[in-house]
């Protein structure tokens, strides 16, 4: 790209900051990416439910389609950074950086716009990453197109800026959210007796936990509460509904589900034993992402024909990712460009994405066509 491209990318990197949409609402996200690949690419914009893709197909193909993907949701997170293109949606902010994920997609269909193909080239503008059901949705285009290899990438911060940073087979884990509701019956505090209430229910399930992860012989388990409730704060009642929410998170998907398997039943166990009605509700569900050996070769080929260092990465990166539904498909890698050593952390209301990433982006991607 030359400089006014580049400062087109930002330009819609920054609009999309100010204009926030949270997972599964990216009304006016998606129709912006839309706009700007129609104005300023030669690619065809297929528009779909709550979600779109672009396009271009190469007059003579010498190889299989290859498609790239990006996320465009934000998050429930306060803007607190003084910027110019702050926020204006009370309460949500993109604190992932999936404006600059989106913006470097749509200023690679620009970069290519004009130039010869060798393959037909998908753009997959995805909704819904942080709640794990963007990917989903839109992978059963890959079949549908016959595409053969698919690219994406993530910002992250604690890696020197710029600089590619991936990892062999696992990159980043399978979780759910898992909770677990106990319905039973209210009494006076003076006479809890008369009731049933879940508390100790949920305190047992809570020491169970750990022991339901001792065993790291197959990689890791985690089991993390992430909120407990019981009853309300009226001092004469005693509780007689309450409930656990768990995130849960694996190496594989497998040993993910082994572990909700052992939790439910224990929870049933103990719901038995004190008279109480147990339901169980699974939410914001990732695959895990593994990435294709001959695909990520590729990603470390092309960043050291740009001159890029790359940085293997020691161990698997916790946060889950839903590209897991798009290389259970077709093959393809998931890597990572590094924002700056002492850059704020993702999810952080100190979080900005790192705008020097766009043209490396928009660089990686082009080179693996």
């Amino acid at each position: 790209m030359n400089d006014e491209e580049l400062a087109q990318v930002i330009a819609l990197r920054h609009d999309l900051h100010a204009h926030p949409e949270l997972s599964g609402k990216e009304v006016r996200t998606r129709r912006v990416l839309m706009d700007f690949v129609k104005q300023h690419s030669d690619f065809e914009v297929v528009p779909c439910p709550g979600w779109f893709y672009a396009c271009r197909h190469s007059e003579h193909p010498q190889a299989a389609p290859i498609a790239f993907r990006a996320d465009m949701d934000a998050l429930p997170i306060e803007e607190t950074i003084d910027l110019p293109y702050a926020s204006t949606v009370p309460g949500v902010s993109h604190k992932c950086g999936h404006d600059g994920h989106s913006a470097a997609l749509a200023g690679l269909s620009m970069a290519l716009t004009g130039k010869p193909l060798c393959r037909d080239v998908y753009l997959i503008f995805q909704p819904a990453e942080e709640i794990g059901t963007g990917g989903e949705m839109c992978a059963s285009l890959l079949k549908e197109k016959g595409i053969r290899e698919i690219y994406a990438f993530h910002n992250l911060g604690g890696y020197p800026e710029g600089a590619v940073v991936y990892r062999h087979g696992l990159t980043q884990p399978a979780s759910m959210g898992l909770t677990l509701s106990f319905a039973g019956k209210k009494s006076h505090a003076s006479d809890p007796e008369q009731g049933i209430n879940p508390s100790e229910t949920i305190a047992r399930l809570v020491l169970f936990l750990k022991e339901a992860c001792r065993d790291q012989s197959r990689g890791l388990l985690l089991a993390t509460v992430v909120q407990i409730e019981a009853g309300s704060r009226n001092f004469g009642i005693s509780a007689g509904s309450g409930s656990l929410s768990i995130t849960l998170r694996a190496e594989a998907e497998a040993e993910m589900n082994r572990l909700k398997e052992a939790l439910c039943s224990q929870a049933q166990r103990l719901a038995s034993a004190q008279h109480l009605k147990l339901s169980v509700s699974i939410s914001d569900l990732f695959p895990e992402t593994r990435n294709d050996e001959t695909c990520l070769n590729r990603v470390i080929s092309a960043a050291k024909q740009n001159g890029y260092s790359t940085i293997p990465m020691p161990e698997l990166w916790r946060a889950s990712e839903d590209f897991g539904s798009y290389l259970h498909q077709c093959p393809g890698a998931m890597f990572y460009l590094g924002n700056g050593e002492t850059w704020p952390v993702l999810h952080s209301e100190a979080y900005d994405f790192n705008d020097h990433l766009l043209e490396r982006a928009v660089q990686m991607f082009a080179s693996l066509i």
